[in-house]
Parts: C-alpha cells; sequence; structure tokens
C-alpha cells in the first residue's frame, strides 16, 4: 500500500493513525535513533534504552512536523530524535547530582511547580510514552495480568492483590512473573 506513495504523503497517513505508515516511517528512521545513542558509549543509559528514546523522539517528530516550513522531514527527525535522547541524559545526570541529604520531599514544597519543571516537549514525549506503553500493554497482558498490575502499581501486595480478585498469592506470583516477562519484551513498533 504504501510503496507507492511519498514520504510526505506516508507521514500524513502516519499522523492520522495509520499503523502501517507509522511503523514504516520508524522503520526507516531506527537507524538514525541508533545511531545518534551509539554516540553515547559510556552513557548511564543503557544503549537499547536510549534507541528507545530516540524511538519516542521520532514518534514526537511525525506528530508535529509541518512539512510548510520548508525543513526535510529526515532532518527535523534528527533533531527530535537527539534532543530526546539528550533529555534523557540529562534527566539521569540531574538525578545522580542530588545530593541525598539535602533533599526535600517533592509532595511538601514543590508540588504545584512540578507541572512548570516539565517543558512541552518532556509532556509530549511522556504522554506519548505512555500512551504507546499503555496500547502494548493491552495487546500483551491478559485480562488478569492487567488487573494484577494495576493493583501492583497501585500499591497492593500480592496477598491483598489476591484477596481482591479471588486468586492466591502463588497465582498472582505467577502472574507477576508473566508480566515481568512480557514487560520486558514490549515493543515500540520497531
Amino acid at each position: 500500500m504504501l510503496n507507492n506513495l511519498t514520504e510526505n504523503e506516508i507521514l500524513s497517513l502516519a499522523k492520522k493513525g495509520n499503523d502501517e505508515a507509522l511503523n514504516f516511517i520508524i522503520s526507516k528512521y531506527r537507524s538514525t535513533a541508533e545511531a545518534l545513542a551509539a554516540r553515547w558509549i559510556n552513557s548511564p543509559i543503557e544503549h537499547e534504552d536510549l534507541v528507545q528514546e530516540g524511538s519516542i523522539g521520532i514518534l514526537a517528530a511525525v506528530k508535529s512536523y509541518d512539512a510548510a516550513k520548508g525543513a526535510a522531514f529526515s532532518s527535523y527527525c534528527y533533531t527530535c530524535v537527539y534532543n530526546s535522547i539528550k533529555t534523557a541524559l540529562r534527566k539521569v545526570n540531574r538525578k545522580k547530582d542530588v545530593p541525598t541529604g539535602n533533599v526535600v520531599p517533592l509532595e511538601e514544597e514543590f508540588v504545584d511547580a512540578k507541572a512548570a519543571m516539565l517543558s512541552a516537549e518532556d509532556d509530549f514525549l511522556a504522554q506519548e510514552s505512555v500512551s504507546l506503553l499503555i496500547e502494548q500493554l493491552d495487546k500483551n497482558l491478559s485480562k488478569l495480568e492487567n488487573e494484577v498490575l494495576r493493583l501492583y502499581i497501585s500499591g497492593h501486595s500480592y496477598s491483598e492483590i489476591g484477596s481482591r480478585i479471588g486468586k492466591d498469592e502463588k497465582a498472582i506470583n505467577n502472574a507477576m512473573q508473566r508480566i515481568r516477562k512480557k514487560l520486558k519484551e514490549v515493543s515500540f513498533g520497531n
């Protein structure tokens, strides 16, 4: 279907939610993400995680690209991928540099300031990441596994989860093991 289309036509389809077009663009520019991620050999973030951050940059580029502004998509995408990876590295480095003895809990002082601390790009990328993760979880986890994960993330223990959904602790533990395995395999269309 996509063979006879220009890149701008494929981008237009991807923006409208066409999965085939989006996967085509992600596949085409994944090498850009891999090449940029390879620049940080001694990074505190693993190479594959940097590539995933780059893939998020590709998604951001697809969503926000405007051909009318004159830039080629390849140049725009490169910039978005680079910025996404750099943002991830800055966040990791920021966390490393915080002296643990002088930390003021966010809940006490800065709840209202939290939104101001996120840049528009960080916010967009976070929303895209969460949307993709939820979509992948819905595809890959069973109804039971989704319920177990939701309760676990909410802070419930295995025994509390078991009581709520009528399963024993061993069944919950087995479900969590399957969830962990599936989460390691989550792909963002690459």
